[in-house]
Formats: C-alpha cells, structure tokens, sequence
C-alpha cells in the first residue's frame, strides 16, 4: 500500500511504487554492482545463497528474481526447480545471470523455467532494458488475464442474469394461469418440490436409471411450471365450475392438453431451440395420459408414455387430491394415498407407483412442512414490475388463444 514500507536483513526499504527485485549471487561485488545500478530504478533486495533468498521470500514475493547459477550449497538449476515446484513461487519470474557462455548452460537453464539467460559481466544499460522488457510482458500477461477473468465474470453474470429473466417470465406465465383457477394456489410451486423428490428417489432406487441419467434435471423441474398453461385458453365458466362438469364441459377442459402443447410450439416458434421447451412441451401433452391407455389426449399406454408425463400424472394427481378444487375439498394424505395405490398399472406405472409409495413418509412430511403461499381465493394481480419483461411471451400466448384471453 502507498507509504508502507518494509527492509530486509540488510536493511534494504521497499518503495512500492516500484518493482521488486531479488539479487541472488554469492558474489558480494556481483550483489553491490547490481544493487547500485537498479536501485534507482527498482526495489532490490540483495540474497547472499540459496537459504537466505528462500527466508527472503517468506517476507516478500517478488516481481522479478535475478539469479547465478554457480553458488555453494544450492546452485541456480536446484533453485529453480525449487521454486517452480512451490505454488507460490511458481510464477516468479528467473532471469539467470551467469559467467557461463556454452549453449548447453543456456538451453538448461530455460528448460527449468527461466525466462532468460544473461551473461556476466553486463552492462547496465543491457541489463536494465531486458528486466524492462520481461516485466512488462509480466505485466501484460497478468493485464490479459484480469482481463480474462473480469471477461468470464460478466459472461457468468449475463448468463445469471438472462436465466433470471427466462424463470421470471415462466413463472409468471405460470402464475397468469394458475391465477385464473385460483383455488389451486401454489400448485405450481408444490408439483416442482414433489417432482424433483420423485426424480431425487428414482435415481437412488436405479429405478429408469438410463432415461433418468438422460433427463437435465433443472430444465426438467423448471419446464414444469408450463404444464397447465392451455388452461389460459379455456373458459371460466368450466375452469371454475363449483361442482362435476357435464361430458361436454370435459371434453373442452380435456383439450387444455392439445393447447398447452400449441402454446409452447407458438413460444418455441420466437425462441432459439431450447431444453426446458421440450420438456415443458412433452408435460403439458402426457400428464393426463394413463398406464392403461384410458388416458388423454393420446390415449397413450405404458412406456409409450413419455417418462416426464408418468412422474407428473402421480404428482399432479397428488396434489390436485390434497388441496380444494372447485369441485372438492382436500383429502388427507393417507386417503390420497389410497387413491394412488388403487390406481397402480391403471392410471400411474408400477415402478414409479411403488417408488412414490415407498417415500409417502417424505412426501407427507414435504407437504407438512412447506411454506408455499396460496392465493386463499383472492385474485392474483401481475406485479408492474414484471409486465416489461413479459410482455413478449403473453403476447405469444394473447395472439394464440385470441378472444378467450383477455388483455
């Protein structure tokens, strides 16, 4: 820091606006001559052997080492291979500086890191201009790789930042359509928490583990919040009924399967190709199809059923029978379970069945112990501040579904 200043054993200060420089020769001639002529320029510490500069660089890391090979105890090559071998010595710079001339010292010497290979005696004029040249090469390289990493920093943080945007406008394309059923607040967010359990069980019980090793799970949980989007497209008047809806009134609410699916092909058609579309496509088709193929809109059956449908139908299912709907109250968790077991190879898989059942405690307990806001009936109103960042996607959604979807 500016105005600090530190001393060697010799009594040598450190002006930090310079460079630092250690002096490694068990010349002591060899040591003054080259104090004196850098020490205008840099900050020299003089090291009469090998032990005293690595007691030196205890104190003090360096920018640049000037080193001769020919000492007593340790010569140059064995202090450079020690220091390359230390992680925080590693990146010094080594400048050798030697009385040794055959070219066989030389390519040794840059072999073992060295960054150059300068002569004794030297001029002061050579000398000073290839530490010159070397620290400033040090000091674009370390300038790049700030650079780099600032440059990696911002990607990550754009990255952060339009991933952010992407959940954002999903759920609250999610939250536009769960608002319009809204006695089945929260839903949304309790099918993501039970989904990723599922998920979580299969993998530990090796239970589909190569359809599941093929899954990207944080696209897959995060598409589903766009499984009941067609339900934008259909109208109040069945989507809210109080009581049992008339064959008729089915067959309309049955096709939220066949408009979910259309609605993400529309959003799909002003995105570049994306994962969690697939995905989110596949769950809005198949989450009502049924082991037995009594399901729709397909009438799919068995393993023809995409894996993402079967693990959201039981999902789906369980939430939908422990939570109020227009047309029921909540079931307790153990008649729920009833439910679910009685509809094992009908309506769900048996394997996922079973992996459901087996965990039912965790299930409960996850329910129990969830803090998921629900609407309590009241009416859900987009915050301003999200309408900018939206706009786009409902629009899709608004141009689709035409006038059933109203500004």
């Amino acid at each position: 820091m500016p105005g600090v200043t530190e001393s060697n054993e010799e009594g040598e200060r450190v002006k930090n606006n310079h460079n630092r420089i250690i002096m490694v020769d068990d010349n002591i001639t060899n040591l003054t001559t080259a104090k004196n002529l850098l020490s205008n320029t840099y900050d020299v510490f003089t090291a009469p052997s090998a032990t005293k500069l690595f007691l030196l660089l205890e104190k003090l890391t360096p920018d640049l080492i000037l080193l001769d090979i020919e000492m007593p105890e340790m010569n140059g090559y064995e202090v450079i291979e020690k220091l390359k071998s230390n992680e925080s010595t590693a990146d010094i710079p080594v400048i050798f500086l030697t009385a040794n001339i055959d070219p066989e010292s030389e390519v040794k010497g840059l072999e073992l890191g060295a960054i150059d290979y300068i002569t004794k005696p030297f001029s002061r004029e050579l000398l000073l201009k290839r530490i010159e040249v070397h620290l400033l090469i040090v000091a674009q390289r370390k300038t790049l790789e700030d650079y780099s990493q600032n440059l990696e920093q911002k990607v990550r943080d754009k990255t952060k930042e339009v991933v952010g945007l992407k959940n954002a406008i999903l759920r609250t394309i999610a939250e536009l359509v769960e608002s319009r059923d809204n006695i089945t607040g929260g839903h949304i967010e309790r099918t993501q928490v039970y989904l990723n359990m599922l998920v979580g069980f299969l993998r530990s019980s090796n239970v589909y583990a190569d359809e599941i090793s093929m899954l990207d799970n944080n696209f897959f949980i995060m598409s589903s919040q766009l499984h009941d989007v067609g339900k934008i497209a259909i109208d109040d008047n069945i989507l809210k009924k109080p009581g049992k809806l008339t064959p008729e009134e089915f067959e309309v609410m049955k096709k939220h399967t066949i408009k979910g699916m259309e609605i993400i092909q529309k959003i799909e058609a002003t995105t570049p190709e994306s994962v969690f579309l697939k995905y989110a496509k596949i769950l809005a088709g198949t989450h009502h199809e049924k082991w037995d193929g009594s399901g729709y809109p397909f009438g799919l059956k068995g393993e023809n059923i995409p894996l993402q449908g079967r693990l959201m139908a039981i999902i789906d299912v369980y939430d939908a029978l422990t939570n109020d709907r227009p047309y029921k109250k909540a079931f307790s968790h153990e008649e729920s379970m009833e439910v679910i077991r009685s509809g094992r190879g009908a309506h769900f898989d048996p394997l996922l069945c079973d992996i459901f059942l087996q965990y039912e405690k965790e299930f409960n307990a996850a329910k129990a112990n969830s803090h998921i806001n629900t609407h309590d009936g009241v009416e859900w109103e987009l915050p301003p501040q999200t309408v900018a960042t939206i706009m786009e996607a409902v629009e899709v959604i608004k141009n689709y579904s035409g006038d059933i979807l109203q500004s």
